[in-house]
Order: C-alpha cells, then structure tokens, then sequence
C-alpha cells in the first residue's frame, strides 16, 4: 500500500513536467508561426553589421543549394526560443516553486527575471558593440586581391556562438550571488582572489570568441565589470545561520 501511495506522487511529478514542457514548446511553436514569413528580414537584420562592413560591391553568398532557405528558417526557430524564455521561466518556476521554502522562493523568482534581463542585454551588447567592431576589423585586414564574401550558413553559426557567448557571460552575478546564498563562497573570499578571477575572465573570453583580441577582450571586460555588481548584490543574499538550521 506504502509503496502505491509514494508511486502516485511521483507520477503526478511527471505528469505535471510533461505538460509544462508540452506548453514551453507550444510557446515556441507559436512565436515561430508568427515569425517564419520573416525569416528573411530577420536574417537581413542580424547580417547587417556584417554587411555595413563589406568592401563596395560585395555581398554575402551561399555555397550550399539549400542554405538560402534553410538558414534563414533555422535563425527564426533560435529567434523563437529566445522571444519564449520568459514562458519557458515561468513553466520551470511553476514546477519548482512548490518545493521551495519560502525565503527560497523570493529569492529564485527576482533571479529568474534577472537572468533573463542579463542574457538579453548580453545578446544585445555583441549585436550593437561587438559586431560592428569585429567584422569592421576582419573585413579590413583582408589581403589586396581578396574578395570578402562570407557564406549566409557559416554567418550564422559564428553569430549564434557570439550571442551564447555574451548571453552566458553576463549571467555572472546570478552565479555569484547563488554561490553566495548556498553558501559555497562568500563575497569577501571572492573579494580577496579578485586578481585571479580577472585573469580567468580574460582566458574565459579567448575560448568562448573568435581568434582576435577585440572579441576577446569586449567579452571579458563586461565580465570583470558584472563580477563587480554581483559582489556588491551578494552580500544581501549571504545565507544566515538560522536559515540554514531551518532546513
């Protein structure tokens, strides 16, 4: 009987994950309906920083038969998953926040919404800062006699390793503030290794972008400067001695 009473609670936990993932990806079925007839000014807009930099009369090409149709379809299903993260948020928040203490759930709630502020703005920052600057640098040391053409597919996977690159990045103060609050650092101990994560940021910024030091260094500079605020904003989240004893 015991064994029937804690199956049926386990079932009812999956059967609620089921239809919470069921909804998250509606949402991006359904915000991809609304952008698939503008696939191809989606692209446009995201290759525009591209094509702003390109030598007079060049273009961007497409070496494979499918890519002009494919490529396009293929941002707008990214595009789609990125404008539903706050309905895909909310689902993951209704199916933990049940579980949680109270103080747990002020807490998560304010860190959900701000990872998702920091990943946008992340997203934001390579679009409007990095891009210009990088493709103006690539375009402009291209060797005399070398036209620069730049294949639509190869674009868009070396712009969607950029966006998760930034979009990650920035989510340095949720890390800390969480490594804080479980009681894994404390921002003092973080305070005193500063030097150390400085350094680790810059050799973080050269995996995660392209070979040249412009990337490079608009990736770890941001880093420095969010590791900062998520100090400043972790010693509100630090986990008191009578929290921990509660659980």
């Amino acid at each position: 009987m015991s064994t029937v009473e804690e199956t049926q609670p386990l079932f009812s936990h999956l059967l609620e994950l089921r239809n919470r993932l069921l909804r998250s990806l509606l949402s991006v079925l359904v915000v991809f309906l609304g952008l698939v007839w503008f696939a191809n000014d989606i692209y446009a807009f995201l290759s525009a920083p591209l094509v702003e930099k390109l030598p007079e009369g060049a273009s961007m090409i497409a070496t494979d038969v499918a890519s002009p149709f494919f490529t396009p379809i293929k941002l707008t299903l990214v595009a789609s998953v990125f404008v539903a993260v706050p309905m895909i948020l909310y689902q993951v928040w209704g199916f933990i926040a049940p579980g949680l203490y109270k103080h747990e759930r002020k807490l998560i709630m304010p860190l959900l919404f701000s990872s998702s502020l920091l990943f946008y703005s992340g997203v934001a920052f390579a679009y409007f800062v990095v891009f210009p600057l990088v493709f103006g640098f690539f375009t402009s040391i291209a060797p005399e006699g070398v036209q620069v053409a730049t294949d639509i597919a190869s674009y868009l996977d070396f712009i969607l390793a950029l966006f998760m690159a930034f979009g990650i990045a920035f989510e340095v103060p949720v890390a800390i503030i969480l490594l804080c609050w479980t009681g894994a650092t404390d921002p003092e101990s973080l305070r005193q290794k500063r030097p150390y994560i400085i350094v680790a940021a810059f050799v973080v910024g050269m995996m995660l972008t392209p070979p040249d030091i412009i990337s490079q260094t608009l990736l770890a500079v941001p880093m420095c400067i969010l590791f900062e605020v998520g100090l400043f904003f972790a010693r509100f989240y630090v986990r008191k001695d009578d929290e921990a004893e509660e659980e």
